[in-house]
This record gives C-alpha cells, structure tokens and sequence, in this order.
C-alpha cells in the first residue's frame, strides 16, 4: 500500500529477491533499509541476467512513483546527466561498488607486475609465461585465454593503442553485461537519494506494522482512509471546482481549455492492467512502458514489445501472440523441403523427393 505516495510498495521486488540466486532470506523492513546496498551483493551473482532483470523491475516501479508523486522532477535530464558521469567512471574503473571490474584497474600489484615500457617485442613477453600474461590481461579486462603467443600478442596491442579504442573482441564476453548492470545500479541509486524521505518513512511503517496486532493493523488502515477522505473533503469545499478538473501544479484547477487539449476527459481502460483507468490519451500511451502493463505482460507470457502496443484485451494480446508464433514457425529453416539436391543427370530435388528415389533405386 503507497497510501497516497506516502510509502513504497515494495512487496513484489521484495518477494523477487528472496526468490533469486543473489538474495537471502529477511524480513520485509529489512529489505526497504538495504535494497540499495547492492554493494553487499557477491560480483558472481550479479553478472547474470536474472539480477540485471531484478534491477530493472526496481527502476520500472522507482520511475513509475516519481511520474506520479514527483510529477516536476525531470528524469530523463537527470539520467542524460549521470551517463555522462558514469561513461567516464567506468573507463578509469571508479563507478561505486564495480571499482575495477570493467577496465584497466583491477589491483595495483597485478597493473605494476607487467610494465610494457619494458617491452619492445612480443616474444620478450611470451618469456613471462601463461599465468603471469593471463593475470595482465584480465586486470585490464581483456580475454585470458589462448595460446602463451596469443597471449603476448593481445597484451601488446595496448603498448601502442589506448584500451578504450581497442577493439571490443579482445575484452571479456561478460564486461558488456557488467556494465549494462553497473548502469541501472547507479540510475537505481540515484533515484533512491531522491526518495531518501519516502524510502525512510516506508522502512518505518514496516517496522511499526510488525508490533501490531491485525485488528490494530486494520484500525490503522480505516483510520488513513478516512483522513484521506476528509482532506479531499476539505480541499473541494476550499477551492470552487464544479467541473472536477485535475489538480495542477499549484494546487488549483487547470484550466478547461487545457482539460480538453489533452482530452483528459476521455477514459481508457486496460483489461490486462487489472481493468486500471488511465485518463488522457497522454497517459494511456505512456502506461504500454510502465510497471503495471509490463507485469501484466510477465503474468501472460507475453513479450511486452512494440507489437503490442495499443492492445488493452488479454484476448487479442493472446490471439496476437499466436499469430505471431505461427509466423516465426514459417520463417524457419526446413531442410527435408528446402535443402536441394543434383543428380548426375543435372535435375534438382528437395531432401524428402531425392532421398525417396534413392531409395526407391531410381538415381
């Protein structure tokens, strides 16, 4: 429950996480005070796609709570803001918790063991031996494997070309990925300082929640609902709004002219939303990439691509997704009908008719 933004609604992330490789078992409360270390986390169980799926589900629901608590605070400049920070953090190796996991820096005793100043030709460091170059290489993020010559020569490349114009087939396979996942982490975090007071103010009531009893629990909730009942009460009486018009950012109506541009009379409803009501052609167009829409996806089955944009019905998303498989399934390669094969006489057959007449004793 966010009651009225008051609090995070972190359940479903918090059920996620004791679930995966990379979580542990904790009370609820405890996750809303830590869910942010993700510095606590071991490096091998973050480099896989379930944690960097985990992660987005936590930015998907952070964002979806700023558009509608802090709907002023403009993301897309501060994400814009902080990539530019990140890109050049990650190539010295400095972005916070990933300290030498993506570049050159890995330990100051492996960097200083093998010094190319030193080296003028490749076989001078094919005489340091496979552990030793492999040792290099990955400090740097370079692929370790290979042949000791190999080796000497992918080390020896850096001698004269900076390691952020290497070539991307000398790094890692997983140092994409890793950065990928350093990248939502740090956009995760930032949003987390924003909502510092919320974040608090949630762990809490989680906290409190945990020495009530249910009948004090459900007290407690009639108790909220009904001061917020009074205040909306209290707000129409004090401001003079027969038309209902929305809020805006000054705590009055907008203006009517406004009300009808953004056809914020027009309700749309999505029937794998829950049946959730979206008013405006704005905000129905905006949910198809938000936090609710995509869960409802997850709990079909179903890819929330472009291709499902503008359908609100499980049945046509279903039907929709149906024919789609169908048409992959078309797409694909069929040998027995589609590999040809020559006789000696020059004539053509698919797999299936020649391997018949052959058969048969015919060719």
């Amino acid at each position: 429950m966010e009651a009225f933004g008051r609090y995070l609604d972190l359940h479903e992330l918090y059920n996620e996480f004791i679930n995966s490789k990379f979580g542990s078992l904790m009370e609820y409360s405890a996750y809303v005070g830590t869910f942010a270390q993700t510095e606590k986390i071991l490096h091998s169980l973050k480099a896989t796609r379930q944690y960097k799926e985990y992660l987005e589900h936590i930015l998907e629901y952070l964002m979806s709570f700023m558009y509608r608590t802090e709907p002023l605070q403009d993301i897309d400049k501060i994400f814009t803001k902080l990539q530019s920070e990140f890109e050049e953090q990650w190539a010295n190796g400095e972005v916070p918790g990933w300290e030498n996991k993506g570049t050159e820096k890995k330990s100051e005793s492996q960097e200083s063991a093998v010094d190319l100043d030193y080296y003028n030709i490749v076989e001078e460091l094919v005489e340091l031996g496979p552990e030793k170059l492999k040792e290099a290489l990955t400090a740097r993020g370079l692929k370790g494997g290979g042949t000791v010559q190999q080796r000497a020569e992918r080390l020896f490349l850096l001698k004269h070309t900076p390691l952020e114009q290497l070539d991307r087939k000398h790094f890692a396979k997983g140092d994409d990925l890793k950065k990928e996942i350093a990248l939502v982490e740090v956009k995760m975090k930032r949003l987390c300082e924003i909502l510092d007071e919320v974040i608090v103010r949630t762990k809490e009531n989680a906290e409190k929640k945990l020495t009530l009893t249910y009948e004090e629990m459900e007290a407690e909730r009639e108790e909220e609902e009904v001061q917020a009942d009074s205040e909306s009460d209290d707000e129409d009486q004090q401001i003079y709004n027969p038309l209902k018009l929305p809020m805006g950012w000054d705590g009055k109506p907008i203006p009517y002219w406004l009300y009808k541009l953004h056809g914020l009379g027009q309700e749309f409803k999505c029937e794998i939303c829950g049946n959730h009501s979206y008013w405006g052609r704005r905000d129905y167009e905006r949910h198809f990439k938000e936090w609710r829409h995509q869960h409802g996806m997850r709990c079909l089955g179903i890819p929330n691509t472009k291709n499902f944009n503008e359908i609100t019905s499980i049945e046509e998303a279903k039907a929709l997704w149906e024919r789609i498989q169908a048409k992959q399934g078309l797409n694909k390669w069929r040998p027995d009908l589609e590999e040809e094969y020559e006789d000696k006489d020059g004539n053509i057959y698919n797999k299936k008719t020649y391997t018949d007449l052959q058969r048969q004793g015919l060719i």
